[in-house]
C-alpha cells in the first residue's frame, strides 16, 4: 500500500524559511508582519502490506506492537454496497426512490488530469509553525475552501478533496497547532539541564518544570485554533473563504465564522461535534475559571501529567486507535491504512503527549456551538450540513439539532456513512460541496445538488446515489432536508419507514 509519510520539518529545513509576500488583491498582511512559508511536494513510501507488519520509516516501530490486522480487512455485513447483488437488494427495499449518477474519483491510472498537492509551512509566530496542504493554485478565478480537521487528525484527512476539488477550486486543508504536523519543533517545557544528557534521551517533550518564554502562554484550545484560523486566512489565502469542518474542525469553523463573518464565503459541516472543552473560559466565566488550575499551560501540573501519561498511553497505542477508525467508519471497506499510518506516526513526536494533555485541559470557548449557529444566523452566513448517518458519535439528532437552528441551511443526511463522510464517500461529499458552492456563488440562481427545481428547496427529498468506485458500482442514500424542516415530521417518516421495511421482508 502507499503511505503518506510526514514529519516534523528538521532544523535544517527550518532555516530556508522563505519569506512570502502576498500579492492578493484582497486582503493583504498586516503592516509589518512577515509571512514564512515553505512549501515542497509531499514525499511518497512505498510500504508493503502492514498486516505483514514489513515496513519502512518511521512505522517500523509499529513492527513490534502486534497490529491485528482485523482492523483493517474485517468484512462488514449490512448497509455497504459492493456489487450488482447488493445494488438488487437495496433496490428491492425502495423502489420508488430515484437514483441519480455522479461521477466517482479521478482515476489517475486511465490519463484523467490530477492535480499536484503541496505540502508547506507558514511561520505563524516564533517558534510555532504551521503545516498545511494546498492544491489547485492555477484555480485564481476560483474561489478559496479551507479544510479543517478532526481531533487526532490533519490535512491528510482531505487528501481525496484536495486531489479531487483542486481540479476546480483553491484548495487549503490545515493542520490544528498541537495535531497533526503542526507540532512544536523545539521543547516548549525542557527537563532542568542538570538532568543527565542520557537520561533525556528517550523523555518526551513539554514536562519540565518551566516553559519556556515562547511557550509561557500557549494553551491548544479552540480559541487559538480560532484565532490561528483567522491569521491563516488574512496572512496566507488573503481573501475570505468557503470553509469546511469534519467533528472538530466543524465546531472551529463554526466558531470562527461566527466571530469573523466578514472572511466567510459559507460554512460546511461535516459531522461537527456540537461542545468542546470542560473547563471554563476565563473571559466568559472569569470568577469560576479561578477556581480551577490553569488550564492546559506549560508547565503541565504534576497531578495532570500523571492522569495524561495513563490516559496517553491507551490513546496512543495502535490497538486504540484501530478500533477507534473502526467505530466511526460505518462502510469497513474503506481502505484507512493511510489514515491509521499517519496518526500513529503523529502519536511519536515527542511533543504529542503534552499537546495531548494541553487539549484535553484547555478551556471551552468563549461562544458555544448554539451561540456561535445563532450568530452565523444573524449574520447571514450561507451554511450546508453533511452528516453521516451511522456516526456512532455525532449522531443525527445533532444534524438535525442544527438544521432546527438554521432552517435555511441545506441539509444532506448520507447513508450509510459515519463519522468522516468525507473520507468514506468522498465521491458524494465533493459532488455536494461543488454543487452547493456553485449554488452559493450563483446566488441562488443555479438550484442546488440532488433538487430539480430551485422551488424544491423548500421540501424534503430522498434520492438514491450511484457512482464508480475501483471498477464497481456503489451506492448510497442521500436524504435532503428543506427549509420547511419538521423534526415531528421526520420522526413519523421514519416510522412509516420501519413499517413499509416489515411489511417489505418476507414471511
Amino acid at each position: 500500500m502507499d503511505v503518506l509519510l510526514y514529519h516534523a520539518a528538521p532544523s535544517h529545513v527550518r532555516s530556508q524559511l522563505i519569506e512570502k509576500k502576498s500579492t492578493s488583491p484582497g486582503l493583504q498582511p498586516f503592516l509589518g508582519e512577515k509571512t514564512q512559508v515553505l512549501c515542497t511536494p509531499r514525499k511518497h513510501y512505498l510500504v508493503k502490506n502492514l498486516h505483514h507488519q514489513e515496513a519502512s520509516g518511521s512505522l517500523n516501530s509499529i513492527q513490534n506492537r502486534q497490529i491485528a490486522p482485523r482492523a483493517f480487512n474485517e468484512s462488514f455485513s449490512g448497509t455497504v454496497v459492493g456489487g450488482e447483488q447488493s445494488l438488487e437488494d437495496i433496490s428491492d427495499r425502495a423502489d420508488s426512490v430515484p437514483k441519480v449518477l455522479i461521477p466517482g474519483l479521478p482515476d489517475y491510472s486511465t490519463g484523467e488530469s490530477s492535480t499536484s498537492v503541496s505540502s508547506c509551512y507558514w511561520e505563524w509566530k516564533p517558534k510555532l509553525n504551521v503545516h498545511y496542504e494546498k492544491a489547485g493554485c492555477e484555480n485564481v478565478n476560483s474561489p478559496p475552501v479551507l479544510f479543517l480537521p478532526g481531533f487526532g487528525v490533519g490535512s491528510f484527512h482531505y487528501e481525496k478533496q484536495l486531489k479531487d476539488l483542486g481540479r476546480d477550486f483553491r484548495v487549503f486543508a490545515l493542520d490544528f497547532l498541537g495535531q497533526g504536523k503542526s507540532l512544536p519543533f523545539e521543547d516548549p517545557a525542557p527537563l532542568l539541564k542538570e538532568v543527565n544528557l542520557s537520561k533525556q534521551k528517550d523523555e518526551i517533550w513539554g514536562f519540565g518544570e518551566k516553559a519556556e518564554p515562547w511557550a509561557e502562554e500557549l494553551v491548544y484550545s479552540v480559541d487559538l485554533w480560532r484565532e490561528q484560523v483567522q491569521s491563516f486566512i488574512e496572512q496566507v489565502i488573503g481573501e475570505p473563504v468557503y470553509i469546511v469542518g469534519n467533528s472538530l474542525g466543524g465546531y472551529v469553523a463554526t466558531y470562527f465564522a461566527a466571530c469573523n463573518p466578514q472572511l466567510v464565503k459559507g460554512v460546511t459541516l461535516l459531522n461537527a461535534t456540537p461542545f468542546w472543552g470542560f473547563l471554563p473560559n476565563p473571559t466568559k466565566s472569569p470568577l469560576l475559571s479561578r477556581m480551577f488550575p490553569p488550564a492546559g499551560t506549560f508547565p503541565l501540573p504534576a497531578n495532570v501529567t500523571k492522569l495524561m501519561d495513563i490516559v496517553w498511553q491507551k490513546m496512543s497505542d495502535p490497538e486504540t486507535i484501530a478500533e477507534l477508525l473502526r467505530q466511526v467508519y460505518a462502510d469497513h471497506s474503506t481502505n484507512v491504512d493511510k489514515v491509521f499510518s499517519q496518526i500513529v506516526e503523529t502519536t511519536e513526536h515527542p511533543a504529542a503527549a503534552a499537546a495531548f494533555a494541553s487539549i484535553m485541559c484547555a478551556p471551552t470557548g468563549e461562544l458555544s456551538f448554539d451561540e456561535s449557529l445563532l450568530r452565523c444566523r444573524e449574520s447571514n452566513v450561507p451554511v450546508c450540513l453533511v452528516y453521516g448517518k451511522e456516526d456512532p458519535w455525532v449522531k443525527p439528532f445533532w444534524g438535525q439539532h442544527v438544521k432546527k437552528q438554521l432552517p435555511e441551511a441545506s441539509y444532506y443526511e448520507i447513508s450509510p456513512a459515519g463519522h468522516c463522510p468525507h473520507d468514506e464517500v468522498p465521491e458524494v461529499v465533493n459532488y455536494l460541496l461543488r454543487g452547493w458552492i456553485k449554488s452559493v456563488e450563483a446566488k441562488g440562481s443555479v438550484t442546488l445538488p440532488l433538487l430539480d427545481d430551485p422551488e424544491a428547496v423548500q421540501d424534503n427529498l430522498t434520492k438514491d446515489v450511484e457512482f464508480i468506485r475501483e471498477d464497481s458500482k456503489k451506492l448510497v442514500r442521500v436524504r435532503f432536508f428543506g427549509s420547511q424542516f419538521s423534526l415531528w415530521k421526520l420522526i413519523q417518516s421514519q416510522i412509516k419507514d420501519r413499517f413499509r421495511n416489515l411489511r417489505l421482508k418476507p414471511q
